[in-house]
C-alpha cells in the first residue's frame, strides 16, 4: 500500500468501500476513517505486518527530504503531487520552518482530500501555499495551474511520494514524470517513493492482491529496475535509491532503522 492518489476514472468510496487515503490515515494512526476501512486495513496488517512501519518509514522520509530541500539543497518550491490527507508535518509546514519563504503547491484528484484542503492552505507570511485538485494523469495542466503560485523559471521540488503507484503501467508513469521534469528548470529536484516486492516485501504480494479485490484504488508494486527508470536523464543523490526508512537516517545507538519494502530517492536536474 502507500499513502496517496487513485489513477484516473477510479471511483472515490463511500463509507461502504475501503479507500486508500482513509486506510492509510488509519495506519498513521488518524481518524478521518470509517469502519471499512480499519477492517481492510487490519486485515491487511494481518497480512504484512510491516505495512504500519511502511506508513511511518514513508512519513519521516518526506519530513528528511523536506528538510535537505529547504535547507542544503537551498529549494524554496514545491510541488506535491498526490498530497493524500493532511496529517502532522506536511510538506509546506516542514519546508517553511526550515525557510519561511518557501512556496508549496499541492496537487491531488480525491475529494476527500480536497474537502480537508484548507488545513493545508496555511502558511507563513513570507511563503505561500495553494492546492489544486487534478489528476497526475495530467501533468501539462498540473503545471499550468501551479504557475499561479511557483515560478517555473527557478528550480522545483517535484514530489511524488506514494502516487506513482496507483499508475498501473510502467509506461505511462514514467512519461508523467517526464513531463513534470521536463518542464522545470535545471537545479530542480524529483522525490519519489514506490512500494516494491522487494526489500522483504515479498509478504506484500498477497496483501496488495487482497486490497485489489476489496478495496480502491489499485494499486501496483514496482521492482528496482522500473523504479530506476523514473530518474532517467537526472542525477541521484547519495545514498542514491534506498528503502525510505533509511535515507539518510540518523542511526539510534549505531543502528540504522529496519528496512521496509518502499524506495525512496531524490535526484537533481542537470
Amino acid at each position: 500500500m502507500s499513502e496517496n492518489r487513485p489513477s484516473e476514472g477510479q471511483p472515490i468510496s463511500g463509507p461502504d468501500v475501503a479507500h486508500n487515503a482513509r486506510v492509510w490515515n488509519h495506519w498513521l494512526g488518524g481518524k478521518d476513517n470509517y469502519p471499512i476501512d480499519r477492517k481492510v486495513g487490519d486485515h491487511v496488517t494481518s497480512m504484512f505486518p510491516s505495512i504500519g512501519e511502511v506508513a511511518r518509514a514513508d512519513r519521516e522520509f518526506l519530513g528528511r527530504a523536506v528538510r535537505f530541500l529547504a535547507g542544503e539543497a537551498g529549494m524554496d518550491q514545491f510541488l506535491d503531487i498526490g498530497t493524500g490527507l493532511p496529517t502532522a508535518d506536511n510538506t509546506h509546514e516542514v519546508a517553511q520552518r526550515v525557510n519561511p519563504a518557501s512556496r508549496i503547491v499541492y496537487v491531488d484528484n480525491d475529494p476527500l482530500v480536497l474537502a480537508h484542503a484548507r488545513a493545508l492552505l496555511t502558511s507563513t507570511p513570507e511563503g505561500a501555499t495553494d492546492y489544486i485538485h487534478a489528476d497526475a494523469h495530467h501533468p501539462d495542466a498540473i503545471v499550468r495551474d501551479a504557475k499561479a503560485t511557483l515560478d517555473f523559471d527557478r528550480p522545483v521540488a517535484v514530489m511524488l511520494l506514494g502516487s506513482l503507484n496507483f499508475i498501473l503501467d510502467t509506461d505511462i508513469a514514467v512519461d508523467i514524470v517526464g513531463r513534470l521534469m521536463a518542464a522545470v528548470p535545471s537545479g530542480s529536484h524529483l522525490v519519489i517513493t514506490h512500494p516494491t516486492t522487494e526489500l522483504g516485501g515479498e509478504g506484500n504480494v498477497d496483501a496488495m492482491r487482497f486490497w485489489n479485490e476489496n478495496a480502491t484504488p489499485p494499486i501496483t508494486a514496482r521492482s528496482l529496475a522500473e523504479f530506476t527508470r523514473f530518474f532517467a536523464g537526472l542525477d541521484l543523490l547519495d545514498p542514491g535509491i534506498v528503502s525510505c526508512a533509511r535515507w539518510r537516517a540518523t542511526p539510534v545507538d549505531g543502528e540504522l532503522p529496519s528496512i521496509v519494502p518502499q524506495f525512496g530517492a531524490v535526484a537533481r536536474k542537470p
